[in-house]
């Protein structure tokens, strides 16, 4: 899921993480193993977010997907691995 700047802001503020900038220049090899998505960067790893099913009010939120963690052999290197939803939910706004 590709998120507006507007959506990434609201997603930092409910989840401890880094976005990777859609310019920087791993993101063409980022696209290629894991599809069209904004990256985040944690301390478990490298996760994207999925739609999540729209709350009573109608407002979109997503759920943070692991999809690599760090590497216990080289603490800068990721190793990715099948998509492991977290159980985190967050609120995007409301759907327009």
């Amino acid at each position: 899921m590709k998120l507006t700047s507007a959506q990434v802001e609201r997603t930092l503020t409910q989840f401890r993480g880094e976005a990777i900038p859609d310019n920087h220049p791993v993101i063409p090899q980022l696209n290629s193993l894991f599809g069209e998505h904004t990256f985040f960067l944690d301390r478990h790893g490298l996760n994207i977010v999925e739609p999540a099913e729209a709350g009573a009010s109608g407002a979109q939120s997503a759920k943070v997907v692991n999809v690599a963690n760090w590497s216990d052999a080289d603490p800068n290197r990721l190793e990715p691995h099948e998509p492991e939803p977290t159980d985190v939910v967050v609120a995007l706004g409301s759907k327009h």
